[in-house]
């Protein structure tokens, strides 16, 4: 009798402690995902237009290569030939020679190496900040992706051969960005600042100083200012994101400001630039403190409307070997998927 007694007064505490009502159970499961918006007739006309030039130029890019495999083999044929039928002592000429050339090839391009070296350290001391803004590789795919970093690419190479360059920021690396940068050859010796963190956290020091380039601003960037530190959205396809990078920067409370393009000429109905455009022509209204110049050396007749008018950039000079190399390599990699200039930046 004592045991049931004791029971039932368990029993009856359990019963006095238990809820009214049972709590509803916690979902820990993921929200399902947002559905994504139809295109457009635009926009699918746009998409397929991008698809037939992207099939175009990989099957130029093929024909490229094969034409470029088989006069490497034309040439090594004929050195050989050339080998077989002279006799020992013009033979060892004939390669001491070639080792002479390779020799001095191999100096120029190291002197010219430290040279552009220099000049980057020096860009790092006093030169003009620049900052790519990757920070919205979530909203793009892999294939954005890789054409972003295509555009970064192609960013460094122009901004290292040039007389004046800038230094050159890359902030909010991370993911997939993160990981699609590191496969580029070389990019651990690229001499720039790689940040995980967004700008407004790694110069929160220097807060005052930024400035956002958006086509959505009403101030219009007449000069460049030394202390000011001018930052490029790294964003493919912003049809899909209408203002962001200007409200991106309004809710940072950082200044905006638009490049004086319309002031110099008239865009085509594609007004559009790539991030390594626009790069390029900071970097070369750096050289040339004339923004004339730096637009119609940089932007692309197709882009432009109405009869140019006399610049002086129809005869760049020539490049050396190693930025000829470069360029080569980027001519082959370089894209086309762009983002809109006077509208939706």
């Amino acid at each position: 009798m004592a045991a049931a007694t004791e029971n039932d007064d368990n029993d009856s505490l359990a019963n006095h402690l238990k809820p009214d009502s049972e709590p509803a159970p916690v979902n820990l499961s993921p929200p399902p995902p947002a559905e994504e918006k139809p295109l457009s007739k635009n926009a699918q006309k746009k998409q397929l237009k991008q698809q037939r030039y992207e099939a175009k130029k990989a099957e130029k890019k093929a024909q490229e290569k094969e034409h470029k495999r088989k006069e490497g083999e034309r040439k090594h044929k004929e050195w050989e030939e050339t080998l077989a039928n002279a006799t020992e002592e013009e033979r060892l000429k004939l390669i001491e020679s070639r080792r002479s050339l390779r020799k001095v090839r191999m100096e120029k391009r190291s002197e010219e190496k430290e040279k552009k070296m220099e000049r980057l350290t020096k860009a790092k001391e006093i030169g003009q900040n620049i900052v790519i803004d990757v920070d919205f590789a979530h909203l793009m795919s892999e294939s954005e992706i890789s054409s972003l970093v295509q555009q970064i690419m192609y960013c460094y190479a122009v901004n290292g051969r040039s007389s004046s360059p800038c230094h050159l920021w890359l902030t909010g690396v991370q993911g997939e960005m993160s990981t699609q940068l590191d496969r580029l050859p070389g990019f651990e010796k690229w001499f720039i600042e790689k940040e995980s963190r967004c700008y407004i956290e790694a110069m929160a020091d220097r807060k005052e100083n930024l400035v956002y380039l958006t086509a959505d601003s009403e101030t219009i960037l007449e000069d460049l200012d030394p202390k000011d530190i001018y930052i490029i959205g790294g964003l493919v396809d912003r049809n899909r994101f209408k203002g962001i990078t200007m409200n991106k920067a309004q809710e940072q409370g950082i200044k905006t400001a638009k490049l004086p393009i319309g002031e110099y000429m008239k865009m085509s109905s594609s007004q559009v630039l790539t991030v390594n455009q626009v790069l390029e022509i900071l970097v070369k209204f750096l050289e040339t403190r004339d923004w004339k110049t730096s637009f119609f050396t940089v932007i692309p007749q197709r882009k432009r409307t109405g009869v140019d008018p006399v610049v002086d950039c129809s005869k760049p000079e020539p490049l050396s070997e190693e930025h000829q190399e470069e360029d080569d390599l980027l001519e082959r990699k370089k894209v086309c998927v762009e983002a809109p200039l006077e509208s939706g930046s």
